[in-house]
């Protein structure tokens, strides 16, 4: 009986399970339907453009996350002395950046990237875990771009390289003051890498990358805009001289103990200035400790009272006017001379002098007794008609005009002043070009800092006969028993003139601070160069223009005259002059 009942329940449950054929076809209709649906909707966003949503839409953002628009940066140009000296070039640097939040999914990679990077890898860790919630990290700034591959090669994702360009300076501080720094963007700052920093900067240009999803490039899609090299710049100076004064510059400053000092050298024949250099100075490949007194360029932003450099201009606007000639005799007895309250001394009594011994010793009672007579106008109008007073133009930012006042009353003591370089001021540049219109037989020329293709037009300031008879006055200066007989050269004739000038303190000029100063021009008979060197505030006891400016003027131009392939003239000149001599002739 009960295996009657077990058969018959088996019987049962293998019996067929029999399903409606409706609902068969409606599961049928239904899965069709939503293979159907699903091919509409993909030709839809894939085939139709009117889709909102379209292929097109779907395009725009594949391509918005994967293609880059990346900056080519445009190659800054090089700047170089007359003889094409390199002065300042750019060179390519790569730095290095990395995505913190993509590293710590590849940390694994972190030993290999800390042993290429420089980093130890505490180092390493401790860094990124400070910008663990950032997207950007910098690793590295501005390595030399096989160091930099070093690490590009290890393909860490997360790490991204972008390129830069460094300046470097072959000739660091010996041109500091005169070609100035960049930025990290490699943009002007200073000098004329300032001044002429639209010429020198090239055009950043653009390209289209491709870039996968850690900002690796996948391949390049197209150049957009290409990049553009900036102008190349050549300067007037002349490396050579620029090297040599800037030693004895420097020399002469350490030797003095003085504060501070400038030289220029200036070409006589075009107004191009051969070299320009300035104590203190600094080193623009190095800037860690860089400090802003040594930045400023000196001899063409610094103004200052030119003290006696300044009496050969007022003695020639005397001549000019007929008030003395070459030949003239000046009373300086008892060796001092009151003017409104002031008294004005020389050294000793020189007696009566005539006007080439006034600039051999420089007096100042001479010199004042010449500027009252002859008056305040014609004096100022020959000191501005040589430059002073006037933007040079060489387009060195903030190079100085100078101060040329216009009273309206002049008082004498004011005027006296005036005559011997107190009252008005003026910059080193200045007073080369001033110096140089004397050298040119009274023509003046426009000052370059750059390298010139031709001369320039010249401007006549005074006559030639003028310019003669000063340049003859002027030479007995170097020689002895001139005030500046240390600035005599071995191998060439030189004329020029020194200038010691007092500083001003807190309570008006300091009995114990001075600027010490020589001008002048060589050789004597057809001048090639006209060298300012000026020392301010020396210490070591010395202290006048003639024992403390005058020797580095020396130096500079015997050495400049050499490298220039100047011939030497000294024996040939004293030949002549000996052989010109007649008994009871004025000399």
């Amino acid at each position: 009986m009960t295996a009657t009942k077990k058969n018959a329940t088996k019987q049962v449950l293998l019996e067929p399970v029999l399903v409606p054929r409706w609902r068969f076809y409606v599961v049928a209709v239904v899965l069709l339907a939503l293979l159907i649906a699903l091919v509409v909707h993909l030709g839809n966003i894939q085939v139709l453009p009117t889709n909102d949503r379209g292929y097109q839409f779907l395009q725009d953002q594949g391509t918005a996350r994967t293609l880059r628009a990346e900056p080519i940066l445009g190659y800054r140009g090089a700047i170089s002395d007359r003889n094409g000296e390199p002065l300042a070039v750019s060179t390519p640097l790569l730095s290095l950046s990395v995505n913190p939040q993509t590293l710590f999914k590849h940390q694994h990679r972190w030993p290999d990237l800390a042993k290429v990077s420089g980093y130890t890898l505490g180092e390493l860790t401790e860094k990124l875990n400070r910008y663990r919630d950032k997207y950007y990290m910098s690793l590295s700034s501005r390595l030399p771009p096989e160091e930099a591959q070093k690490v590009l090669d290890l393909k860490i994702p997360g790490v991204y390289s972008q390129q830069e360009f460094r300046r470097f300076y072959p000739s660091a501080e010996v041109s500091a003051h005169l070609l100035g720094i960049t930025d990290i963007h490699d943009k002007g700052q200073e000098g004329l890498e300032l001044a002429f920093d639209s010429h020198l900067a090239g055009e950043t240009g653009q390209r289209h990358v491709e870039k996968d999803l850690y900002d690796q490039v996948i391949r390049e899609v197209g150049l957009v805009k290409s990049a553009t090299a900036g102008k190349n710049l050549t300067l007037s100076i002349d490396l050579r001289l620029q090297y040599h004064a800037y030693k004895e510059l420097k020399a002469a400053v350490k030797e003095n103990r003085a504060s501070s000092g400038s030289a220029i050298i200036l070409d006589t024949l075009t107004g191009e200035v051969l070299a320009l250099v300035n104590q203190p100075s600094f080193n623009p490949n190095d800037r860690t400790n860089i400090e802003t007194a040594s930045v400023r360029n000196r001899a063409l932003v610094d103004q200052f009272e030119p003290g006696s450099t300044i009496k050969p201009f007022s003695i020639l606007a005397a001549m000019e006017a007929g008030i003395v000639s070459k030949n003239s005799f000046i009373d300086t007895a008892p060796g001092y001379l009151h003017v409104g309250g002031k008294t004005f001394l020389d050294p000793v009594n020189y007696g009566v002098m005539d006007l080439t011994k006034v600039i051999t010793k420089s007096s100042q009672v001479a010199t004042t007794k010449i500027a009252l007579k002859t008056g305040p106008q014609p004096i100022r109008d020959m000191y501005y008609r040589v430059g002073l007073g006037q933007l040079p133009g060489t387009g060195f930012p903030g190079e100085a005009v100078g101060l040329l006042p216009q009273y309206e009353r002049w008082p004498k003591v004011t005027l006296a002043n005036y005559s011997f370089g107190y009252g008005f001021t003026t910059s080193v540049l200045q007073l080369a070009q001033a110096y140089s219109v004397i050298a040119n037989d009274g023509l003046k020329k426009p000052v370059s800092l750059l390298k010139l293709d031709s001369e320039p037009e010249s401007e006549r300031v005074f006559s030639e006969k003028l310019a003669s008879q000063m340049k003859s006055m002027l030479a007995t200066v170097t020689q002895k028993g001139g005030t500046g007989s240390r600035a005599e050269l071995e191998n060439y004739t030189t004329a020029g003139k020194s200038g010691t000038a007092h500083l001003v303190g807190e309570h008006g000029y300091a009995d114990d601070r001075y600027r010490s100063l020589f001008a002048g021009f060589a050789p004597l008979e057809n001048p090639r160069i006209v060298v300012v060197t000026v020392i301010s505030e020396p210490k070591s006891g010395k202290y006048f223009g003639g024992e403390v400016a005058a020797p580095v003027f020396g130096k500079i131009t015997e050495a400049a005259l050499r490298i220039l392939e100047v011939p030497p003239n000294k024996a040939i000149s004293i030949h002549a002059s000996n052989k010109e001599k007649k008994p009871g002739g004025v000399s």
